[in-house]
């Protein structure tokens, strides 16, 4: 086979400037037949989960990378032999497997290929067996960069060698390099204790902080032996502690955090409202026929209130320009919805929620919750946010003080709507009341206009006529 008929597939860039992602799980293996279009994997980056589809046909030769590994983008991660090199891969593995017991007995006609699949849900059989590799052959190299990087994956390569050979690149992420060009490190100098040998930031930060060695010990007199410290348990690790390593949408998540709460300046204020007759009309709705089939509950008039409110105060609705010290405000709204799914905490937003209709908003309510709970958020759904909602109450919370999402002005949280004593009509009654908080970027939102923001959502949840009359 020559290798101008095997095509290397590159991890793409499936966001907007993403530089890596994890390969959650391969829908194909050594030997399978794919088709161009066929979904062969699927990768976790910073934003979503995405099913990576070949772009043309043939047979699978080689897997770069194992399910969980971490992949720059722009390194090859599979091989696929086309034309030609196709026919010529399958005679190989298909005389290994004739040479098997198993494949002795089974002579039954097989499907070809692999069918892409469903997230999570298994894959279809395939055409063919994995081919089984010998011990004294080595496995075929990627071309180019991949080379060296899967030669140290599997062991060939400097990072499985008990010294650095000069010229070798060690293996670490951009952001990593980064900060090693910035500590002036030398990363051919650095001992790697991440997975498959690549270099960490706490492997970088360790080698700023090690002690040069001395030129010379100076003598010592002789000391009595110190008693042997007493060894620590064994099972510590595994029966204490549980390690996570974040990666993905939680690293993502953490960093945008972070750099959110040390920005933007918050201040948040807080309101607690009667929404009794907010949660009449929730039911009256829920017997609409309009309202068939969408998703009708109190956040849907939650959200039809704060985007009452923000057209009432559309200064509201803003962000700040750091290069060019502006405040550009949006004359749209793309109302985010913060929804906790199993890969973390997402905040998927509702294009245009401005110029939606009551059940037109409800439709898009429920598509981004079921779409997010799936794990099928696309990164494009996440980008571009103006204003979020974060509903807390589902968890039984009472209030909180949310953190805005980078870029954003405002994030409204949502309490627990509970039944709670409150003064109606000059007599104490049990009430639906709830408790909203309304955190702001203070560089461009005053104390006047959130506060005036937030009492427009509450006005509204108190008496929801209010929807008709200032809509």
């Amino acid at each position: 086979m020559t290798d101008s008929s095997v095509r290397e597939f590159k991890m793409p860039d499936v966001g907007e400037g993403l530089t890596e992602a994890e390969i959650l799980k391969w829908y194909v293996q050594p030997g399978d037949t794919v088709t161009d279009g066929q979904v062969v994997c699927e990768v976790e980056t910073a934003k979503a989960a995405v099913e990576l589809p070949i772009p043309y046909d043939g047979v699978v030769r080689e897997l770069h990378f194992p399910e969980g590994t971490t992949v720059d983008v722009g390194t090859s991660i599979i091989a696929v032999a086309v034309g030609d090199g196709a026919a010529a891969a399958e005679e190989p593995v298909q005389e290994a497997v004739a040479d098997t017991p198993a494949a002795a007995e089974a002579e039954e006609p097989k499907p070809e290929g692999r069918q892409p699949v469903l997230v999570g849900y298994g894959v279809s059989t395939s055409s063919t067996k994995r081919r089984p590799r010998k011990g004294a052959e080595a496995p075929a190299a990627p071309e180019g960069p991949a080379a060296a990087i899967q030669a140290e994956l599997n062991g060939h390569g400097p990072a499985a060698s008990a010294a650095p050979v000069t010229g070798d690149r060690p293996l670490a992420k951009p952001p990593v390099r980064k900060l090693a060009k910035d500590l002036g490190v030398d990363l051919a100098t650095v001992v790697p204790s991440g997975p498959d040998g690549i270099i960490t930031r706490e492997d970088v930060h360790a080698a700023v902080a090690a002690p040069e060695p001395a030129q010379a010990a100076p003598r010592a007199e002789p000391t009595a032996p110190a008693p042997a410290a007493p060894a620590a348990p064994t099972s510590y690790d595994t029966a204490r502690e549980t390690r996570i390593p974040v990666k993905g949408v939680r690293k993502a998540t953490a960093a945008a955090m972070v750099g959110s709460a040390f920005t933007a300046p918050h201040v948040t204020e807080f309101v607690t409202v009667d929404v009794t007759r907010t949660m009449k009309l929730v039911e009256e709705l829920k017997q609409d026929k309009e309202y068939t089939g969408l998703r009708v509950n109190p956040l849907l008039l939650i959200a039809k209130a704060l985007l009452v409110a923000i057209k009432r105060n559309p200064d509201i609705n803003a962000s700040w320009d750091e290069a060019a010290q502006e405040i550009v405000v949006k004359h749209y709204v793309n109302l985010g919805i913060a929804a906790a799914t199993p890969r973390g905490l997402i905040v998927p937003n509702i294009k245009d929620a401005h110029a939606k209709t009551l059940p037109q908003l409800a439709g898009s309510l429920g598509e981004l919750v079921s779409t997010a709970r799936e794990g099928k958020t696309s990164p494009a759904a996440m980008q571009g946010g103006t204003v979020t909602i974060t509903n807390v109450g589902v968890f039984g919370v009472d209030t909180g003080t949310p953190i805005l999402n980078p870029g954003e002005s405002a994030i409204l949280a949502v309490g627990a709507i509970k039944l709670q004593p409150w003064v109606h009509k000059g007599k104490v009654k049990p009430r639906q009341v709830t408790t909203l908080a309304l955190s702001f970027d203070h560089r461009l939102v005053d104390g006047e206009l959130g506060s005036k923001v937030l009492a427009d959502v509450a006005a509204v949840l108190e008496q929801p006529k209010r929807l008709i009359s200032w809509a």
